[in-house]
């Protein structure tokens, strides 16, 4: 099968397909001697005519019916999904994970341009009381402007559509600055965008490295909003470069999400839940659970069962249907969990999984699915956000114990419990410092209505999705109105 990528990828600026003087090379994480596509690497110059592009189209998108918006949303989501195969194997190829993993990402992005666009019918404010009868009071929701969405390379379909579908139908107009490990499929959402009928410059794509780029993004006069997904770093860089402006920032940062399982649990079913969790999408997740805390009771069944979970995974490239976990995107996130996984061996923990697993390939960036023991909640393998497929284990007596040891953490974003006992769940969700609470279920898995953000150090104080996420790219307008009869 062949890995390469045909058809050159442009980036769509003010409603037309733009080269650059340089590429960026995209190459395939499971045989990273494979390119996968070339993209443009923009500079500067490039990128302040993306958004002289979506300035000069904000003044008119504003004024298109939120309904019209709507539509032109419906029809992407559609679209999405009648190019659900090239868009999955277009995925595969450049982030590495498999192709079922990749048609579920498909999926929930056209689910997020259904849900926006279905809200183009909503109410565009509300209607106030007054004391006064001669007034009429109300408030009506208007778009910001120019916002710039800075997408990761984990979900790089799932989480511009997250962004994109509320910006647009708000009224906004977007630059879009996909991660340099995955800016292909980035390109295909905004294609599809376009051939849904968007208007030219109302979304912009800028493909280039952070390094080279990262200035030009942020100081052109017209940027109202900033949406950011991912590291904390890039999160604090970005808090810096805007401070003393009226831009809005919102940021989707790290987690160290926990799975709490009480004696009381089913085990069989905590365990295939914690795994999916865990080792799915190679632990690539934000939410992924890399924490796992059992009451001393079921320590044993819990640590076998993840043992046997991890190890009945099949490594390969994603595009192979008999694999079940591909490679982590790049060479340098694969070096970097396998550094994790060293040092806290060196530090005292056990690997409970295959001290020697067998991986496919000298030139993929393989991970095995790890499991590990005798972890102190002191070690950096236990406090620090590893994202890939490992798991920290830790033994714990009592609720209170568990609780603690799950909010004795700089992140907050997911947390979850398993148990039969109603009152330790509600116990649970009252009292876990996180933005994200799962009984019963997996720490990752949100669905579009559901409003999703963490707390501490792992958001910005806004939330995406659902009628939240909307919030964040309007602003309210008051009025009152006097009759002059």
């Amino acid at each position: 099968m062949t890995t390469s990528l045909h058809r050159p990828f442009l980036n769509l600026v003010g409603g037309e397909w733009h080269p650059a003087p340089e590429q960026l090379e995209v190459r395939n994480p499971a045989d990273t001697r494979e390119l996968v596509a070339t993209v443009p690497s923009m500079d500067a110059a490039g990128v302040h005519a993306a958004f002289d592009a979506a300035q000069r189209a904000a003044a008119t998108w504003r004024r298109v019916s939120q309904v019209d918006r709507g539509r032109i949303l419906l029809r992407a989501a559609q679209l999405i999904r009648d190019r659900q195969d090239d868009l999955s194997r277009t995925l595969t190829l450049e982030m590495g994970k498999t192709l079922a993993e990749a048609r579920g990402e498909v999926g929930k992005a056209a689910d997020f341009f259904e849900y926006y666009g279905g809200l183009g019918r909503a109410e565009r404010g509300e209607l106030l009381a007054h004391e006064n009868p001669a007034v009429m009071a109300w408030t009506v929701h208007e778009p910001l402007g120019v916002v710039l969405a800075i997408t990761p390379w984990n979900d790089p379909l799932l989480t511009p559509a997250r962004k994109l579908a509320p910006a647009l139908v708000a009224g906004n107009t977007v630059v879009l600055k996909p991660a340099s490990d995955t800016p292909v499929i980035a390109i295909e959402l905004a294609r599809v965008l376009h051939d849904a009928g968007l208007p030219p410059g109302v979304l912009n794509t800028v493909t280039g490295a952070g390094r080279r780029i990262g200035g030009a993004l942020l100081d052109h006069p017209a940027l109202k909003a900033v949406s950011f997904t991912g590291s904390n770093d890039v999160g604090d860089t970005l808090r810096s470069g805007l401070a003393g402006r009226d831009v809005r920032l919102l940021a989707e940062l790290g987690g160290k999400n926990a799975a709490v399982v009480l004696a009381d649990a089913d085990v069989e079913r905590t365990v295939a839940s914690i795994a999916a969790a865990a080792f799915a999408q190679a632990g690539q997740r934000c939410t992924a659970t890399s924490r796992v805390l059992v009451q001393r009771d079921v320590v044993d069944a819990v640590r076998d069962g993840l043992v046997q979970a991890a190890g009945a995974h099949v490594l390969g490239a994603g595009v192979d249907p008999d694999v079940s976990m591909g490679p982590l995107v790049s060479p340098a996130q694969r070096d970097s969990v396998q550094g994790f996984v060293e040092r806290a061996l060196a530090k005292g923990a056990t690997r409970a999984t295959s001290p020697d697993p067998a991986l496919p390939g000298e030139h993929g960036c393989y991970v095995a699915p790890t499991v590990l023991t005798d972890v102190d909640p002191a070690m950096e393998i236990w406090t620090d956000e590893v994202f890939g497929p490992v798991v920290a284990l830790v033994a714990f007596d009592t609720l209170d114990e568990a609780l603690e040891l799950v909010n004795a953490s700089q992140f907050g974003l997911a947390a979850a419990i398993y148990t039969s006992d109603l009152g330790a769940a509600h116990a649970f969700a009252e009292k876990a410092d996180v933005g994200q609470v799962a009984v019963n279920l997996p720490t990752s898995g949100w669905d579009v209505h559901m409003p999703f953000g963490g707390f501490k150090t792992s958001g910005s104080g806004h939330k995406e999705q659902g009628l939240e996420g909307l919030d964040f790219y309007r602003r309210t307008k008051t009025v009152a109105l006097h009759s002059a009869g």
